[in-house]
């Protein structure tokens, strides 16, 4: 039996081709997967202890208010202490705008306490000196010796470049560092990780808040393990992706091995007449899948290899410092994913190598019948699976009354199981269907050859279907999503970009400047008064009546008549006051409190409260509306340079909108990028199964040559027959898609938007069918130039 192995993978090797392509791309999956998660868990846990490094204890989860006490308490009992964490502001620099969003940081005081690497000038000695973050300076064009203006209105700080360093922890960092002294007028905004403390006295400077106190190499310990679970839930992402290019795998496998033994049920059955055990045959075919698998998986370990790295190496290239090392993949890893290769291989040519054995010689000897699904079999087949279909149908509605995530993956994993099982006999019904307007003779001998075998049909279909259903539920569910959180960002930020003045009026020409900017396509000027608010102080009043045209949301930013809109930072923590007394010129109201945020430090009421209010409206703010694809950088950074010429800030909604856009865009991107693996794989499938088809159907395709048949009849018979499978695979896979994203926007999105709506993307759903059914159509061709070069006579010869 070796030497019938050893001659039927030499016979055989190019009809396994498909198979190896599947592993290959499943295997090279999980290693890119194991490179990209190593190389980020280990360059975030490499930085995280540095902030760290010179502190014997860790104060954390408090806000800015209690960092600042903090602070204050270690100097006075002779320790140091330093906030680390982050606030952004607008930053200038002789005139220009280096962003409107700079991170900025706290520098410690204490030497022992600067994690920061020091790379050019000095340290600072006091108030008013800053340090730069050595490739934030290069790109925001900033040296040594630059005076910087950072924030605007009454909080702005003018300082001066002193010196540059290094930051090389990937965990903590910023563009610039500042003395505490200097960053604490943002307190009220700042994010805070923790304070580093040098010193005995921690906990008693931690007294009276609810901060956690921690000795530093614990917290250290602790952070690492955030970070690493927060890196292992990406890699836990991907590879189901992984998983379900492997599992598309089994069926190209499975569907290769089916069809090629089936071809070779002639072959199997001699060797059982002439003295084979059906155990020497299982062990024969069992072992050609076992030497496949082998092969297939370390190939798919050295290309994994070659991508892991490569990728690697790109993102060390565009990412910050540190946050990622170089690639390397673990010895375990590496066993896990040839062993995955391996089984994939082995059960997926289990049930084909069971099914051809079972079968005795002379009735193997004999031809083909085919398969009814008439049969007791097939009847039992079809029931189950219409009770997988209602049973996961049920489940599902169940997932949308109780919004369980685990309830909807069972339903939908059951009803798509029941899908599959019911394929034989559902899939070819459509192909019927489909191919029911087409004309000619080859159109009509394409869809018939498409259904005489329906388990092949549905086999060859079945994982094209998986990877459209998955690829249109992530599309319509993303989209769908997209649509929410717009409704969300659009009360969020009902501004794209507001220039409000916090003293003094803005000059008469802002609003034509603000006009005539590149990307502006509408703004409008707000009236304004300064009044003294109970509790607060003086604060901009604007009329918000006049700045209808430019919202995107109006529901927070036009208060009623008699009512006062604050920005939510302005109030006290905690239950926001009923009412207040509004004051201007003397002139006393009180008014009914309601908050919000996106359009600076200014109340907002109606025109008629403003009437009533008295004093003399002046120009006090612009807000404007973005035109649809405008660069946002380009546009904040006009605008901002005519906010700070005119001593007023600017708020820039814009910048938060795009930033989700892109998480949304990039999301996107990856995952419709890891499904085209599956889909990829697919289509290998059924260009390969189409490929075994014309050498199965070779005296068939002989005969039509023989009466008649051209070539180029031949060709594009065959041709015909491999976009009908994909179009019939990519629609049916589309309407299940959209359903399954309908049933997870139900169960998802409605938790946290009341009656979301579902979106269907069509252009990108469009795209999905023509780009299925031109792969089809591609996957299609070698098969049918193979079969057009033999000529009649010689395919009429063959056994």
């Amino acid at each position: 039996m070796r030497t019938v192995l050893l001659a039927s993978l030499r016979t055989h090797a190019r009809r396994y081709v498909a198979a190896a392509v599947a592993i290959v791309i499943g295997v090279s999956f999980v290693v890119v997967t194991s490179a990209l998660s190593a190389a980020t868990k280990d360059g975030l846990v490499a930085g995280v202890g540095l902030p760290y490094r010179g502190a014997d204890a860790v104060v954390s989860q408090l806000g800015a208010e209690d960092a600042d006490l903090v602070v204050r308490r270690a100097a006075a009992a002779g320790d140091s202490a330093v906030v680390l964490g982050s606030v952004t502001g607008p930053v200038t620099s002789a005139g220009r705008v280096v962003g409107q969003r700079v991170d900025l940081a706290a520098l410690a005081e204490d030497e022992a306490l600067r994690w920061q690497e020091l790379r050019a000038g000095r340290w600072p000695g006091g108030r008013d000196e800053v340090v730069a973050d050595v490739n934030d300076a290069k790109a925001a064009d900033l040296a040594v010796g630059d005076r910087v203006r950072i924030g605007a209105g009454g909080r702005a700080v003018e300082a001066e470049v002193v010196g540059l360093v290094d930051t090389p922890s990937a965990s903590s960092g910023a563009t610039l560092y500042l003395p505490w002294a200097d960053l604490r007028p943002w307190t009220s905004s700042m994010w805070v990780e923790a304070v580093a403390y040098a010193g005995d006295g921690a906990r008693a400077a931690a007294r009276g808040t609810s901060a956690q106190v921690q000795p530093a190499d614990e917290f250290v310990q602790e952070r690492q393990a955030e970070l690493t679970r927060e890196v292992d839930v990406i890699a836990i992402v991907l590879l189901v992706f992984a998983a379900i290019a492997l599992f598309v795998s089994v069926l190209v496998i499975a569907n290769t091995f089916s069809i090629l033994f089936a071809q070779r049920r002639r072959d199997l059955a001699l060797l059982r007449c002439v003295g084979a055990t059906r155990r020497q045959l299982l062990r024969s075919i069992r072992l050609e899948a076992l030497a496949l698998g082998a092969l297939s998986s370390g190939l798919g370990l050295v290309l994994g290899t070659v991508l892991g790295r490569v990728l690697v190496a790109v993102a060390r290239g565009r990412l910050a410092e540190g946050t990622m090392v170089e690639a390397a993949v673990s010895a375990q890893w590496y066993a896990a994913a040839f062993a995955v290769g391996l089984l994939v291989t082995v059960v997926a040519a289990w049930l084909p190598t069971r099914a051809v054995v079972r079968v005795s010689p002379l009735a193997a000897l004999r031809p083909d019948a085919g398969v009814d699904l008439r049969t007791g079999a097939g009847r039992l087949r079809t029931a189950g699976g219409a009770l997988a279909v209602l049973a996961g149908a049920a489940l599902l509605g169940v997932a949308i009354a109780t919004h369980s995530v685990g309830v909807m993956v069972a339903g939908g994993t059951l009803a798509f199981t029941g899908v599959i099982v019911l394929g034989p006999l559902l899939v070819p019904a459509l192909v019927r269907l489909a191919g029911a307007p087409l004309r000619g003779t080859t159109a009509r001998l394409a869809a018939g050859n498409a259904v005489r075998n329906p388990r092949r049909t549905a086999a060859t279909t079945a994982s094209l279907l998986i990877g459209v259903t998955l690829t249109t539920a992530v599309l319509t569910g993303l989209a769908s999503s997209r649509d929410a959180v717009a409704g969300d960002m659009d009360a969020a930020h009902p501004l794209d970009l507001a220039i409000t003045a916090v003293e003094d009026p803005l000059p008469d020409n802002v609003l034509a400047d603000v006009r005539s900017t590149l990307g502006v396509r509408d703004a409008v000027v707000l009236p304004g008064v300064v009044a003294r608010i109970e509790g607060i102080g003086r604060v901009p009043l604007l009329d918000a009546g006049a700045g209808a045209g430019v919202l995107r949301d109006e529901t927070v930013t036009r208060p009623r008549p008699g009512v006062i809109t604050l920005p939510q930072h302005l109030l006290a923590a905690g239950d926001e006051p009923r009412h207040v007394e509004v004051t201007v010129d003397g002139r006393t109201e009180r008014l009914r409190v309601s908050s919000g945020d996106g359009w600076g430090e200014a109340g907002l009421v109606a025109t008629a409260t403003l009437a009533s209010l008295g004093g003399d409206p002046l120009p006090r703010a612009v807000w404007a509306r973005a035109e649809d694809g405008v660069d946002v950088e380009d546009l904040t950074g006009d605008l901002g340079a005519i906010a700070v010429n005119s001593g007023a800030d600017l708020v820039d909604g814009l910048s938060e909108r795009a930033w989700v856009e892109l998480q949304l865009d990039v999301l996107t991107g990856a995952v419709v990028a890891l499904l085209g693996v599956a889909v990829a794989i697919a289509l290998i499938g059924i260009g390969n199964t189409l490929g075994l088809s014309v050498l199965e159907r070779a005296r068939e395709n002989a005969l039509l040559r023989a009466l008649g048949l051209t070539r180029r009849q031949l060709r594009r018979m065959l041709a015909a027959e491999a976009v009908l499978l994909s179009v019939v695979a990519t629609v049916l896979g589309t309407v299940i898609g959209v359903v399954f994203a309908w049933v997870a926007v139900r169960t998802l999105v409605d938790v946290a938007v009341d009656d979301a709506a579902v979106v269907l993307p069509w252009g990108q759903l469009l795209v999905v069918v023509l780009v299925a059914a031109a792969a089809g159509l591609l996957a299609g061709v070698l098969p049918s130039r193979r079969a057009a070069r033999v000529a009649p006579a010689a395919g009429l010869a063959l056994d």
